[in-house]
């Protein structure tokens, strides 16, 4: 995708021309999924794309009518991958389907026929683009080489030069410097934290791919509240990536073989729960049975560990507080993440989580239910589209801040 808005006018008519229509016979999208749909409309305000540009191939239901068309024998056309790939997967139309759509699982399958059946349609920027994010990002031992790179780049100064040049030559490099963490200081979790106090349970942790390599705090952090709250926390060190974000682009044989290889590498922890602190990785890692349900190997296996896989504040939420809170006097706002809100459905857990702080008072943000425009890669491949929508989330906050809250106010 470029910056530009897509040419939605684009015809479902002159696309593959090997005869054979939008889909092959691996997992196409599911026709009684597709037939759900009754076209209501409720989709649409959820949907952010729809409400970037108004138009209906940039709707759920919109994208639901290209697929059942490709079902019918339309072939993969350049107008059905554009439409796809500018969905940013945020799965609000999901939540908001009176009928139960679950075109989570539509657009997946999808992804995966685009990827094997439609990549052509791409430019070849697009391509090489995808490569490089998929050789680098789910692999923490290469983005590791890359951040000595990065952490010198930042403490040079050179971004006050660099980036107006960035933001003429590529949007995509531009929104890659501009949104790169400073590089802090590297915290390994040991392979056991042991509970602080009674154990109440044992559970194991996913590091991630970019989680571990450049947020590494983040990992340390839910460790450490982990075993306040009596948790032995078990980390596999041969742990890699879920497989979430080559899954969630339908790179399905990638994601496959990141699934297994996670699976084998809790395999013997021994542990009650796998715990997820990265939405969009909690997401996937809660669906590998359905995922896996072809491979007679790892089917069961894959079953059980989505069984035990919980998001943080599910397990927090759970076992109830122990650890001593201490006073933080502050308003905060609580922006739910997209695949936890909408794919997971939870919810409620980490607002209760909140409120167990004494002082901190917990606001809904106006529209906190739409899409900040990052959606794991997305604002890689579609910078201009991720801008906008993150743009617009940032105003909102801001006004809804300067115009509600007098006490001390953080957007979390």
């Amino acid at each position: 995708m470029t910056d530009e808005k897509p040419d939605l006018l684009g015809s479902l008519n002159g696309g593959s021309s090997d005869g054979q229509g939008a889909f092959d016979a691996h997992h196409p999208p599911a026709r009684e999924l597709v037939d759900d749909c009754v076209h209501c409309g409720f989709c649409l305000p959820a949907c952010p794309t729809y409400s970037l540009w108004g138009e209906e191939m940039d709707s759920p239901r919109g994208r639901i009518y290209l697929m059942k068309e490709g079902l019918e024998g339309e072939p993969m056309t350049p107008s059905l991958v554009q439409h796809v790939d500018a969905c940013l997967g945020c799965m609000a139309c999901v939540t908001a389907c009176p009928s139960g759509v679950r075109y989570d699982r539509l657009v997946e399958a999808t992804r995966q026929q685009v990827e094997r059946r439609g990549a052509e349609h791409r430019t070849w920027g697009q391509r090489v683009l995808r490569s490089a994010v998929f050789a680098l990002f789910p692999r923490p031992e290469r983005l590791r080489r890359v951040l000595p790179l990065l952490a010198l780049y930042q403490r040079s100064g050179l971004s006050r030069l660099v980036r107006p040049v960035l933001e003429r030559v590529s949007p995509t490099l531009a929104t890659m410097e501009a949104i790169a963490p400073p590089v802090a200081r590297r915290e390994t979790v040991p392979a056991l934290v042991p509970a602080v106090g009674e154990r109440r349970a044992t559970v194991g942790l996913l590091l991630g791919c970019v989680q571990r390599e450049l947020f590494p705090g983040v990992n340390a952090a839910t460790a450490r509240v982990l075993a306040a709250e009596g948790c032995d926390v078990v980390v596999p060190p041969e742990q890699g990536c879920c497989g979430a974000l080559s899954v969630h682009a339908g790179r399905e044989a990638e994601g496959l073989e990141y699934a297994r290889a996670l699976i084998d590498a809790f395999s013997d922890a021994g542990v009650e729960r796998i715990v997820a602190n990265s939405a969009g990785c909690g997401s996937t890692m809660k669906e590998y049975a359905d995922l896996l349900a072809d491979d007679p190997a790892y089917a069961g296996r894959a079953a059980r560990f989505a069984e035990r896989t919980r998001d943080v504040s599910e397990v927090l939420a759970e076992l109830g507080p122990v650890a001593t809170r201490h006073a933080l006097p502050l308003t905060v706002a609580y922006h739910d993440a997209c695949h936890l809100r909408h794919a997971q459905g939870v919810r409620a857990q980490p607002r209760a989580v909140l409120t167990t702080i004494p002082g901190l008072v917990v606001k809904e943000i106006a529209d906190g239910d739409m899409c900040c425009g990052s959606a794991g890669v997305y604002n890689l491949t579609n910078p201009g589209p991720a801008r906008e929508l993150g743009t617009a989330r940032r105003r909102t906050w801001r006004r809804r801040t300067r115009s509600c809250w007098s006490r001390p106010t953080r957007v979390a």
